[in-house]
């Protein structure tokens, strides 16, 4: 699912696999090195995105899935805690093959040739999170 390095006491390199499901690989991570605060960056190339856009008057999510040969010309997002577990929150910007882009919140993407993450542990921060009524969103819990 995934190769890593660490390259720092909390800075890992990682690569994922090939036609890998990145949501998945990058939570199995965090699973595996109780991952619980940090922070991830990263590029690569899908097959395959489905982006999550909520729409702040109807308080529900609306996605999107695309299907076809894109570069991740940005992954960014953060790492918190939810219900005792690594808690993902990440948005895309991917390049499609007329150089347009789109982007959003990421929910599933399925790699097509690489992908290359980094991720900062935060070690000692609690980063918790808790659903807001008002926005309907899992906000952060200090």
């Amino acid at each position: 699912m995934y190769q890593y390095k660490r390259v720092k006491d909390n800075l890992y390199v990682l690569s994922l696999d090939n036609h890998t499901e990145i949501t998945e690989a990058l939570k199995a991570f965090c699973d595996e090195k109780e991952i619980l605060a940090g922070s991830v960056i990263g590029i690569g190339a899908i097959s395959e995105a489905t982006f999550r856009f909520l729409n702040p008057a109807t308080k529900a999510y609306v996605d999107k899935t695309f299907s076809e040969q894109m570069e991740i010309t940005n992954l960014t997002g953060n790492i918190s805690e939810k219900d005792g577990c690594p808690y993902l929150h990440l948005h895309i910007t991917a390049s499609r093959s007329d150089y347009t882009c789109i982007g959003g919140h990421l929910l599933t993407a399925r790699i097509n040739g690489a992908c290359e993450l980094l991720v900062e542990a935060f070690p000692d921060a609690a980063v918790g999170r808790y659903l807001d009524g008002e926005t309907g969103l899992n906000l952060y819990k200090f």
